[in-house]
């Protein structure tokens, strides 16, 4: 392939389009009662989601059977099977979406491949059980336009996932691909390009939110011989995958924003540090660079012009603390994962000691768009001080798990109730978690609370990279936030003492309540060592580390007391605080429990009550899940 000029580019863009255009112009004209009797007619499109969700439920055999069976019926001619990224429906995976009529099967099997093809693509019928149900009024939904999970939405980093092979530029470059780099180095200067970002309000959806053009403008501002953009693609938070799916289903728009920063900042490397555990994304990453390469958008002379820039891949080994920048910059130069002090900071001494600008992936996504559909467009979604939309990924006791883009704004009640469906098997709503480690519990008073950096900060939260993780009446909030604090001391790099001893001592005390041995003395310190390990620790893991342990205790203060005082746990999670007796009025003697106990605490002939000796009891809730009898109380 031959390096193409800014007239090529507009070539290729043309010539892609017509490829395109059956799925953009019949997502638009999609209707609930169409069915696309294509062969014969126009040619037909079959997406198939190739995220790793889909993937480990067997998505690359259902592509494999669905080549298979068209190949066996003569019109592979007619009929085209693209692996695309994430649709974001992951609670619905495997997906497959047949165009030109958009119709969206959830669920799909390989054995569902052959019935695909002739029914739908050959027959013009819907396969009607791989079609979604929706759960308010009980009937199919063919179209993913007319489903409750998509309407609020609005994709903007997702633009392309799911919509492209993202294994191939062309689709990338249809799509207005490249388009921005091209009119950057064409006739623009990076302080114009840079004052657009500024403008557009973009902030870093990394977690803390800072002004996205600022930062360009400090990297620009200091001279160097040598600059550096890095990606920060190190996505540590438990249950987070947004900024993964970016790059599995859309790697080009980080590269093409990746060069447009170098052009702002005058640098001429950048380099990715993506973790090791995600094998699919650094795959379309490696292939996307390479292609990036082959076509000029990468290299020396970036399209015929005199910018040249190049992309490296670094790898990470997981570790959380490497999330933050200084961090993250200390490991790509093969040294310790720690944070240091700030300033200075990498825009002006980073990687090397070179000036470095360091953005995560999904607040790279949003470059080229802004840069393609303007500043005034961008600013005019969102809130006065959030512009834009954000990323999150949905999960928990959650009925609708996935990936979803809404404005910000948006409220948590419409995230839970009208995109997530509601709170899985018709429980009660508890808490939500935002922001990850890093952030807090947010309760049902909060469900109001509209979407944006402000609003989740003052409620004792945070917007974070975008995890969201529903939690209902059967979680208990204590053993909650020791979860996340077990998780933050095991990643906590030990270089400041506030965090690496202040955050095990929280660990020890929250074990203690766990355990049925705490005091309202404990309750007190709880609180002490977190204002004051937020006040002092190092760096960001540390400083936020408190939070869901500070948020708990604000919003669900009696779990503690009742924890303290009574040694109960009302939801049955603390295996230390539960009693488990059975009921001789219902215990039949059939020995399923007594048969079936690790510790032989159960006693009890056949056909007769039997009795639990709680001193040999582990509480490991064996006898419950096996007695037919609902005979196991639990106290």
């Amino acid at each position: 392939m031959k390096t193409l000029n800014f007239e090529d580019l507009t070539q290729v863009r043309k010539k892609a389009q017509a490829t395109l255009s059956v799925r953009e112009l019949s997502y638009a004209a999609a209707d609930e009662s169409s069915c696309g009797l294509a062969v014969g007619t126009e040619h037909i499109q079959l997406l198939c989601c190739g995220g790793t969700g889909c993937k480990a439920s067997q998505s690359q055999k259902i592509v494999e059977n669905l080549k298979a069976c068209i190949e066996a019926n003569g019109i592979a001619d007619k009929v085209q099977v693209i692996v695309t990224g994430c649709f974001g429906f992951c609670e619905k995976g495997p997906i497959v979406k047949v165009m030109p009529d958009n119709t969206f099967y959830t669920q799909v099997k390989p054995e569902d491949a052959e019935e695909i093809v002739k029914e739908h693509v050959i027959g013009g019928r819907k396969v009607e059980r791989l079609l979604y149900v929706d759960p308010k009024t009980e009937k199919t939904v063919s179209d993913s336009k007319h489903m409750d999970f998509y309407r609020k939405q609005m994709r903007i980093a997702l633009r392309n996932c799911g919509f492209i092979d993202p294994e191939n530029i062309e689709e990338y470059i249809a799509r207005d691909g490249y388009a921005a780099l091209a009119n950057a180095l064409q006739g623009q200067t990076p302080e114009e390009v840079i004052d657009i970002i500024k403008k557009s309000g973009l902030r870093g959806r990394g977690g803390a939110g800072f002004p996205t053009g600022m930062k360009w403008g400090f990297a620009r501002n200091y001279q160097a011989e040598n600059k550096y953009v890095v990606c920060n693609a190190d996505e540590g938070d438990p249950g987070a995958f947004m900024d993964r799916s970016i790059m599995e289903g859309d790697p080009h728009s980080v590269i093409e924003a990746m060069a447009i920063c170098g052009f702002c900042i005058g640098a001429s490397q950048g380099l990715i540090y993506i973790r090791a555990e995600y094998p699919l994304a650094v795959h379309r990453l490696k292939i996307a660079i390479e292609q990036a390469r082959n076509y000029g958008m990468l290299g020396k002379n970036v399209m015929g012009s005199d910018f040249s820039f190049d992309i490296e891949i670094r790898y990470g080994a997981g570790a959380f603390v490497c999330g933050e920048e200084t961090a993250l910059i200390h490991s790509m130069e093969g040294k310790r994962g720690e944070p240091t002090l700030k300033p200075p900071f990498p825009a002006e001494s980073g990687y090397n000691g070179y000036p470095t600008n360091v953005n995560n992936v999904e607040t790279l996504a949003n470059v080229p768009i802004i840069l393609t559909k303007g500043a005034d467009w961008f600013a005019s979604i969102g809130t006065e001080k959030s512009k834009g939309t954000k990323v999150f990924a949905l999960a928990g006791k959650i009925n609708n798990v996935g990936l979803i883009e809404v404005p910000m704004g948006t409220t948590l009640r419409e995230i839970i109730y009208d995109i997530g469906g509601g709170v899985k098997n018709g429980k009660k709503f508890k808490a939500v978690q935002t922001g990850g480690p890093s952030g807090g519990c947010l309760t049902e008073k909060h469900l109001d609370l509209p979407i944006d950096y402000e609003s989740l900060g003052a409620a004792g939260s945070m917007m974070g990279s975008g995890g969201m993780i529903v939690m209902d009446e059967d979680d208990c909030m204590v053993s909650v936030a020791k979860f996340y604090l077990e998780f933050t001391v095991g990643e906590s790099c030990g270089k400041c003492t506030p965090c690496r001893i202040g955050n095990k001592r929280m660990l020890e005390i929250l074990t203690r309540i766990t355990e049925g041995k705490g005091t309202m003395e404990d309750l007190d310190m709880l609180k002490t060592l977190a204002t004051t390990i937020k006040d002092t620790a190092l760096c960001g893991l540390g400083q936020t580390s408190p939070n869901p342990v500070l948020s708990t205790l604000d919003n669900f203060y009696d779990e503690y007391v009742e924890h303290v005082k009574q040694h109960k746990c009302r939801s049955h999670q603390c295996k230390a605080l539960l009693t488990f007796t059975i009921n001789p009025e219902k215990c039949k003697g059939c020995g399923a429990c007594k048969k079936n106990c690790p510790s032989e605490a159960i006693i009890g002939d056949v056909r007769k009550p039997h009795i639990i000796n709680p001193y040999q009891c582990i509480r490991c809730g064996m006898c419950k899940s096996r007695c037919r009898f609902d005979a196991i109380q639990v106290f």
